[in-house]
C-alpha cells in the first residue's frame, strides 16, 4: 500500500531530529514507500467545500553527521487538495492549543470523511490534554481548576503543597511548586490570571515525581511502550524538553489498569497516537493527543519500532475505510 501523506507540522529546519517523533514518523513512512508532503498549519485554505494547502513534496534522511542540517529536501511546492489528493493527514504541529490550533481542527474536520486525519480533528479539539483527563478523575491526584486565589489558598491548606500550571500549557512550561507557607501564591495567581483568560490547573504535589514521570504511548488503544522521565537536579519537571532524562521502564499493575480503561475510548474517538503521563506508577496527570512524543526514546531503550506500529495502524484504518466505501457502493 502506497499512501500520499500530508504532514501538518512546524518548520522542518527548526526541529531537533535526534528525538523528534514527527521526524521519526516521516522516516518510517518514507521507508514504506509513502509519498510525503509538508506544510504549516497557517497554510490551510478553504473554499467551496475544498481544503487545501501549499505543500512541499519532501524527502527526509538522517544526516551523516549530527547538526549537518541536511535532514530534509523540499521539491517545488504544490497546491495539495487534502480531501481529494491525500490519503492521510498527520496533524503534528506542536501546541499551544490556541485558536489557531482549534481552527485547524475545524478545517481538517471537513475532509475527515474522505481523508484519514491522525489524530481525528474533532476528538483533538474536544480532548485537550489537561481537560480530557478529568474524565478519568479516579486515577488523578487531587485537582482543582480555578482562577480564584481564595480557592487556591483553600486547596493549599488542604493538601500542604501544590503545583500550579496552565490548563493548556505544554512541554513542562510554566509549572510552579508552592510550599505549605503559600509564599508567592497570590503573585503567581495574579500573573496567571493576567496571562491566560481560562482557568488554571492546581494539583496536590506528588513527591513521587522525584522518581520520574512515565510517558506511556498507546496506539489505537493498545500499549506500545513506555519510558520513565527523570527530572533534572533541582527540578520538579521531568519533560525531556526542559532537561529531563529518559530511562528504561516497565508498567505497574495500576498503569496497566489505567491503559485498559482508557484504551477503548481512545480507539473509539479516533485518537490513534496518544501519550499519557503517569507519576509514581499510579497518578494519571495528562492525556496527550495534540502532538504526542516519546517514540524515539522508547525505541532507544527497548527496541520497539513504535513508528512502525503507528504506520501499521494507519494502513489498517485506510484499508478499512476503502473496504467500507466499496461495500457501501455495492450495497
Amino acid at each position: 500500500m502506497t499512501l500520499t501523506v500530508a504532514v501538518q507540522m512546524d518548520p522542518l529546519d527548526q526541529i531537533n531530529i535526534a528525538g523528534d517523533s514527527s521526524f521519526a514518523l516521516m522516516l518510517a513512512g518514507q521507508a514504506r514507500g509513502h509519498r510525503l508532503f509538508h506544510y504549516l498549519a497557517e497554510d490551510l485554505n478553504y473554499a467551496d467545500g475544498r481544503v487545501w494547502a501549499k505543500a512541499h513534496p519532501v524527502t527526509v534522511q538522517r544526516p551523516a553527521a549530527p547538526g549537518a542540517g541536511d535532514h530534509f529536501r523540499f521539491d517545488a511546492p504544490v497546491s495539495l487538495d487534502l480531501g481529494g489528493q491525500a490519503d492521510v493527514v498527520l496533524m503534528r504541529q506542536d501546541p499551544p492549543f490556541d485558536l489557531g490550533y482549534i481552527t485547524a481542527t475545524h478545517l481538517l474536520e471537513r475532509i475527515a470523511d474522505r481523508t484519514l486525519v491522525v489524530n481525528d480533528p474533532h476528538s483533538v479539539r474536544n480532548a485537550p490534554e489537561k481537560v480530557f483527563v478529568l474524565d478519568y478523575a479516579q486515577f488523578m491526584p487531587p485537582t482543582l481548576i480555578t482562577r480564584s486565589l481564595d480557592e487556591a489558598r483553600a486547596f493549599l491548606a488542604q493538601h500542604g503543597e501544590i503545583v500550579v500550571k496552565p490548563l493548556h500549557g505544554n512541554g513542562g512550561k510554566a509549572i510552579f511548586r508552592v510550599g505549605s507557607d503559600g509564599a508567592n501564591l497570590s503573585a503567581l495567581i495574579e500573573v496567571f490570571n493576567q496571562t491566560w483568560r481560562e482557568p488554571h490547573m492546581i494539583q496536590a504535589f506528588l513527591p513521587a515525581v522525584a522518581k520520574g514521570d512515565k510517558r506511556i504511548v498507546l496506539i489505537d488503544g493498545e500499549v506500545a511502550g513506555a519510558i520513565n522521565r527523570l527530572p533534572g537536579e533541582g527540578e520538579i519537571r521531568s519533560n525531556l524538553a526542559v532537561g529531563g532524562s529518559a530511562v528504561k521502564t516497565e508498567l505497574t499493575d495500576r498503569e496497566r489498569e489505567i491503559c485498559a480503561v482508557l484504551g477503548p475510548e481512545l480507539k473509539r474517538r479516533g485518537l490513534l497516537f496518544v501519550g499519557i503521563d503517569v507519576i509514581g506508577g499510579e497518578w494519571l496527570t495528562e492525556i496527550n493527543v495534540t502532538s504526542p512524543t516519546g517514540i524515539v526514546a522508547i525505541q532507544t531503550f527497548d527496541g520497539t519500532d513504535v513508528a512502525g506500529l503507528i504506520w501499521d495502524a494507519i494502513e489498517r484504518r485506510v484499508a478499512q475505510r476503502a473496504s467500507d466505501g466499496a461495500a457501501a457502493e455495492r450495497g
